[in-house]
């Protein structure tokens, strides 16, 4: 494994979707200039499905979050701009502006990744942001509880419907099964000093990444240091219920050979005691050490950027740790 001694800053791959990606975009970026973001591409709801169902590009959302997340301070006005969503009830209502620059920009280079990184260019972003596949995925799973008889299950399809269904998710796929990654994506991970998966909606944003064979295989061989971030709670529909302990244990259901070194976790989530040692156990079997610290911003349930960092810090190579946050 590279730790550093060359002097050059760490590597970071983060992969994830949505909101948790931000959080670790925001955090890393305070401790190296050079990161990939890969970002899930199943999303099927809002501007991002309308684009996707109209034009046939994979959905831009979280792509423009994470180069939102990434922007630099030459951008000015524009990270704002990006994130901006047309209101009324025309046409355009609802759609972010930074989703129609990537929409126009893929079909005026014929190449997403080449839209992102001319966006990217806009916005003055640290790193780039890459598509974990090179066309647009739809996850479906296996539902229980919509049924009278609770062992009868169905199977539902989208994004949008795993994310709320009332019932409880068992074990989602992708469709396709074996997408093409994007080549750039792959070739990150496997330059990297430090992977970091998670935070994020864990049957949408996470486990999709371990999903895509490249991806996963790439996980396999790196040298990287890896990092599993755990969400600060379950969330509603589609991780409702679950115990901390619940999520390392679809995740290595649905990629058994999957491994990590480390396994972030919030003190306050998980206090002292039984479910801790369960919560152990369970990290140990995906070969990782339990890592427990304050990464919470008070009285809620999202990750504080700066606590964040300095909890990757310590579990970065020794480059990252030269840099001053």
């Amino acid at each position: 494994m590279r730790d550093g001694t060359d002097g050059e800053q760490v590597r970071v791959v983060a992969l994830g979707g949505g909101h948790g990606l931000y959080a670790t975009l925001s955090a890393v970026r305070r401790l190296t200039d050079r990161i990939t973001a890969i970002v899930t591409v199943a999303d099927d709801g809002g501007s991002s499905g309308r684009l996707r169902a109209e034009l046939g590009m994979i959905p831009p959302g979280d792509l423009r979050m994470a180069l939102a997340a990434l922007a630099g301070p030459a951008a000015g006005v524009w990270p704002a701009a990006v994130q901006h969503r047309f209101g009324g009830s025309g046409a355009l209502a609802g759609h972010a502006v930074g989703n129609l620059i990537l929409a126009g920009l893929t079909e005026l280079l014929g190449d997403p990744v080449a839209a992102l990184d001319e966006l990217g260019r806009v916005l003055d972003v640290t790193g780039r942001v890459l598509p974990m596949a090179s066309t647009a995925l739809t996850i479906e799973a296996d539902v229980s509880g919509l049924e009278a008889d609770p062992r009868v299950g169905r199977r539902i399809r989208g994004q949008v419907a795993v994310a709320t269904t009332p019932g409880t998710v068992r074990r989602v796929r992708l469709i396709p099964s074996d997408p093409p990654a994007c080549a750039a994506a792959v070739a990150a991970i496997g330059d990297a000093d430090l992977v970091v998966l998670g935070p994020g909606s864990w049957f949408t944003s996470v486990i999709p990444h371990v999903l895509v064979p490249e991806l996963h295989d790439a996980m396999a061989r790196t040298g990287a240091r890896k990092v599993l971030v755990l969400n600060l709670a379950a969330e509603p529909g589609e991780t409702a219920g679950f115990s901390t302990e619940r999520h390392l244990h679809v995740l290595a259901q649905h990629a058994p050979a999957f491994r990590v070194d480390h396994v972030v976790v919030d003190s306050a989530s998980v206090p002292a005691g039984r479910e801790r040692d369960q919560l152990v156990r369970a990290a140990a079997r995906l070969g990782a050490e339990s890592v427990f610290t304050d990464v919470a911003e008070p009285r809620t349930t999202m990750h504080h950027p700066g606590r964040l960092a300095a909890t990757l810090e310590q579990l970065a190579p020794a480059s990252a740790k030269r840099r001053t946050a």
